[in-house]
Order: C-alpha cells, then structure tokens, then sequence
C-alpha cells in the first residue's frame, strides 16, 4: 500500500474490495500523497467511490480509438476495410452508449437485431469478436473499463459447409473458357496456393527462378516465408520472364502494363465460370484446391500447413477432403506390417517341422 511512481507519475496502491492501483494524474509527489490521503479517508468513511473513464466515454470513441491506433496501423488493408464495415454496423447500435452502461443482455439483444436483420451467423460472429478486442484492449491496455462484457456473450452457431474445390475435370472446363492471361493466373493459384492479392501484388524481385523459389512477405501475418515452386508453377513464371516488360516490376499485368486490376480479374474469373457451368466457385476456392489436392495425394497435413503459410493445423482441417481410394494407402501399412509379423511366425514354425521329420 502506498504511493509509487510508473515513469513520471505518481500512483496509489491501496485496498479497497481487494487491491486497487490508481493514478494520481500527478508529478509531484507533495501533491499526489495529499490525493492518496483524501482517498483513504473516503474509504474510511464508506464515501469513496472509484470512478472509471469509461463512464465518460462512448462506444463510438472506443472503436475510433482503436480503429486508428490498432486495426489501421496492425492489420493488413483488406482486414482493415473489413473491420471498418464491421464497425458501422455495431456503432448504428452501440455508439452513444457509454463504456460502463454496455452490459451482456445489450449485446444479446443486439445478436437477435441482426439475426432478425438477415446478417449470417458468420458476420454477427466477426463483429463480436471485433468488439470484444476493443473491450479488452479498454480493460488491459486504456484502463478505461473493468472487464469486458463481451466474454459473457455466447457466438453464433454457424454451419462449416465443406470448402469448394476444383476437380480436374472442372479446371480443364474452366481453363477452356478463361482468357490466355487469366489462364496463367488460374494455374499459378492452384499450384501455389497463394492468395488473389498475393498473385496481383507478386514482383519479380521476390521470384528466384534459379532456386525455383519464393518470397512472400505480404500476408496475413506479416511474417516472410520462402515458397518452393513446382515444375508447373515454375514453367509458368519462366514463359513470363521470357517476355517480361522493362517497365514493369509486377509479373502478372494488364495490356498497358499495370497491375491487373483486382475487380476486372474477377469479372474475367466468374465469366469463365460461368461459361463452363461451374457453380457457386470462388477466386478463393482455388487455394482451397491447392490444399485439396495435396491432402488427397497422400501429403501430411503438417507440409500442408507450411506450403500453405497457415498459423495452424486447425486451419486447414477443413481442406482436408479426403477420397475413399486416398486413405487407402493409410490402411494399407497395415498389411504391410502383418505381412512381416506373418513371415516371422511362418519360419519358426517350418524349421520345427522340417526338424522333427528329419532322420537319424
């Protein structure tokens, strides 16, 4: 108990309904032990009562708080954006609410507002969770509010349709109705696994053709991995370097030697589709392939993963669609192994024969 400093200012530890720490706004240590003696005596006397900043503070001033200084500076652009949508939808109800007023039966309530809205469980889900990381960086970091209600407010079930993915079938449909240009794209994706934005973004300075090798940096979370590249892949980005524009540093661009735009790449994509009667598939759902294809050859989900560059197994379990005929080989160990348990017992057994029918 008593006064301490954090940098330059003073702080007060002291009991109250269990320990409190509290800043006495305060450099001078004269004046920030005549507040910690005024608050003791109020809790003496049963006339202090701690008054939180978030009492004084509203939703919306907590989500323009940590939209500027978390989600824009933290997460990649597109997360970015998503959030920002995510955070309309949350200040329409919540904004001019203070911190300390928003309890579990008000997000509750808001729950039953979108479902009844037509928002999918999904969305509901990624605007909770994009809540409850405001609330907890209000509890630990801005000391704004004790806890966070958000904890106490149970997700939306949501039902995990298995992925799309692409059969060899499809992809050759596809590939016949799709443009020269989106033709690379499309093979590229699926013997990458990378992502749209990864494709569009992808510069020669991260292409090393020798090594058959590369170097994504820009992903979800921000780490840099290095990419082997198959003999198809690799094919595809040696026809690009053998006419490869001088002054242009992107491998995949339009005619004017730009980037490929990233709406007329879509639309190119779902005109293809479209046309080879392939439905309900996203750009995305080419990723979903990669790994798709991978698992069903027999590749363990842990190569997978880092071919991938996804955080966990978890998060590729839902890719991993396996064929009948390729958990065969799984099973298929097994009569290797009783073929030499087998083989053990059989030898044994015809030497003792062969012994006791020989003659003296």
């Amino acid at each position: 108990m008593g006064l301490y400093k954090r940098g330059q200012v003073w702080w007060m530890r002291f009991g109250h309904r269990g320990e409190k720490r509290k800043s006495t706004r305060t450099t001078n240590p004269k004046l920030a032990q005549r507040i910690y003696d005024k608050v003791k005596g109020k809790i003496a006397e049963g006339q202090w009562f701690e008054r939180l900043p978030g009492e004084d503070i509203t939703f919306k001033g907590l989500m323009e708080k940590y939209m500027s200084e978390h989600s824009a500076p933290n997460k990649a652009p597109k997360t970015h954006l998503r959030d920002k949508s995510l955070n309309g939808h949350l200040v329409d109800y919540f904004g001019k609410m203070a911190l300390t007023q928003i309890t579990a039966r008000d997000i509750a309530d808001y729950k039953v507002k979108r479902r009844d809205e037509g928002a999918a469980p999904e969305t509901i889900n990624n605007e909770l969770i994009l809540m409850g990381h405001a609330f907890s960086l209000a509890v630990k970091e801005w000391e704004w509010v004790r806890e966070n209600p958000v904890r106490k407010v149970s997700k939306e079930r949501a039902d995990n349709p298995i992925e799309r993915w692409l059969t060899v079938e499809e992809e050759k449909n596809l590939l016949a109705e799709a443009p020269i240009w989106l033709q690379d794209i499309i093979r590229f994706a699926i013997n990458t696994g990378l992502r749209q934005g990864e494709i569009l973004d992808l510069q020669w300075p991260q292409v090393d053709l020798d090594r058959k090798i590369l170097l994504i940096s820009k992903q979800k979370n921000r780490s840099r991995d290095t990419l082997p590249l198959n003999e198809t892949a690799w094919g595809i980005l040696k026809d690009k370097e053998r006419v490869r524009r001088k002054n242009t540093v992107h491998v995949f661009y339009n005619e004017n030697g730009k980037p490929i735009d990233a709406r007329n790449l879509l639309r190119a994509f779902y005109s293809a589709t479209k046309k080879a009667n392939i439905a309900k598939l996203r750009f995305h759902d080419l990723r979903h392939t990669f790994a798709t294809r991978l698992v069903q050859a027999g590749v363990d989900i842990y190569t997978v993963q880092k071919l991938g560059r996804w955080k966990t197994i978890s998060m590729i379990m839902r890719y991993a669609h396996h064929h009948s005929e390729s958990l065969r080989a799984g099973v298929e160990v097994l009569d290797r192994v009783n073929g030499r348990v087998v083989q053990k017992v059989v030898q044994p057994i015809e030497k003792g024969v062969a012994e006791n029918c020989a003659t003296p």
